[in-house]
């Protein structure tokens, strides 16, 4: 094969693993039957469609799993059944992941709504609370600009500027939340007096509001002095204000909130929660899963199409057991499967690619993952890889949220839904690991 260095940029950026797939894009691969059978177009969008109240929906799985592409296929799916879908990907220019509080996440969800909506319902009864509030909040929008003299347009644009600042601007964060938390409740009203009124006036063949608010799933856990974190504070004590909006909701949570002390009161809450689980690339008993290798290897094919439908993924390796190496290292976590061969490229010269540079790769994520994880971990992460069940603990949480623990499911022969637990491949290469295992489990 050629050493072609234009090729290798192609397929190097084919390979991007932070950019989710737009629905229909010609890359996309159906995993459904390697994940539990899971579908988000029936699960969520159906829902949706058929409900008549107003719904509030949960979708949680590890970061990077895929989420965020299937989230734009249901965009796609709702809006062809005559959703008016506003989808926003929380943490790009509205939250700080970091750094995150319920009233970040409302302030997000008023002005994307705002900004789809303008065109068709004027948002006059929310600029009239920003207006009621502006003397308090324009020197935290770093503006000295008097609201009343501007424009509708203008006036949005102040009220994103007060938005951008609790990404952005830290020492202001906390100001900002202290000036808007006294009054939520009268900002939810203003605001679902415009999602009524914007319900009336959807563009020609739209009979629904939807919102989707995606990327929350990243803020990270912060513990607080009662034992609970914030996933508890934000999800759970603001559930009220979180499903009070008048349209159909659907935000995207951390994976590790679901095995909180307060799972129960999340089901009670919102109902089930959906899950987006691994690609199941090996079984409960450690032996590899040829179904879900061949989807994998579907999703690198693909890609590799992109550039030239005669490449052959399969060809691409200097071995031929370095594609299904390369699978079961990723854990199917999509990624992480991306992000490897990607990483293979950069130190490759010319194709086909060595072993060598496969082997760097996977070490180079293996020592991410190394360093994530703490000396008390080491226990909890051979308990799981042995049992291949968890435990409801903080402990077990935080590896979840890390990813260093990997969801799985399948359905067994009575069509039942089967969840079990492993942790990530890459640390089952790291000598602190094996060493307890080894004293934990001899033999």
């Amino acid at each position: 094969m050629t050493s072609d260095f234009a090729l290798l940029k192609r397929i190097y950026n084919v390979f991007d693993p932070f950019r989710p797939l737009l629905a229909g894009d010609p890359a996309y691969v159906d995993c459904s039957e390697v994940r539990g059978d899971g579908d988000i177009l029936v699960e969520i969008g159906r829902e949706i469609l058929y409900s008549d109240r107003m719904t509030s929906q949960l979708y949680a799985g590890h970061r990077g799993a895929g989420k965020s592409t299937e989230l734009l296929r249901l965009q796609k799916f709702l809006d062809d059944a005559g959703c008016f879908v506003v989808y926003f990907p929380a943490d790009e220019e509205d939250i700080d992941p970091e750094d995150a509080q319920y009233t970040d996440i409302l302030l997000a969800c008023t002005r994307h709504l705002v900004e789809a909506l303008k065109d068709s319902t004027s948002p006059t009864v929310l600029l009239n609370w920003l207006q009621e509030r502006w003397q308090d909040l324009k020197d935290l929008a770093l503006t000295k600009v008097s609201l009343e003299s501007l424009s509708i347009e203008a006036q949005i644009s102040q009220f994103a500027k007060l938005t951008a600042n609790l990404r952005t601007e830290p020492t202001q964060r906390q100001k900002i939340r202290e000036r808007i938390n006294p009054h939520t409740v009268t900002l939810i009203a203003a605001l679902n007096k415009f999602i009524q009124d914007a319900k009336n006036n959807l563009p020609e063949g739209y009979s629904q509001l939807v919102l989707i608010a995606d990327n929350l799933d990243r803020i990270v856990p912060i513990p607080q002095e009662d034992g609970r974190t914030n996933h508890d504070q934000i999800f759970l004590d603001r559930s009220e204000q979180l499903q009070a909006l008048d349209c159909h909701l659907l935000y995207t949570v951390p994976i590790s909130l679901l095995y909180s002390n307060r799972a129960a009161d999340l089901a009670n809450t919102y109902g089930n929660t959906h899950v987006l689980p691994m690609i199941m690339v090996q079984t409960p008993d450690n032996q590899p899963y040829e179904r879900g290798i061949n989807k994998v290897t579907e999703i690198l094919q693909k890609r590799l199409s992109l550039i030239d439908p005669n490449l052959s993924i399969v060809n691409m390796f200097e071995e031929r057991g370095a594609l299904e190496r390369l699978c079961l290292m990723s854990g199917g976590h999509v990624r992480n499967l991306l992000l490897l061969m990607k990483e293979a490229i950069k130190y490759t010269n010319a194709l086909p690619i060595p072993t060598r540079a496969l082997l760097r790769s996977v070490s180079e994520l293996r020592n991410t993952y190394r360093n994530t994880v703490f000396a008390n971990q080491w226990e909890a992460l051979a308990n799981v890889h042995y049992s291949k069940e968890i435990v409801n603990d903080p402990l077990y949480r935080d590896l979840l949220f890390n990813r260093c623990i990997l969801e799985y499911r399948y359905l067994n022969g009575e069509g039942e839904s089967q969840v079990w637990y492993d942790i990530h491949p890459l640390i089952k290469g790291i000598k602190e690991f094996q060493d307890t295992f080894n004293r934990l489990y001899p033999g």
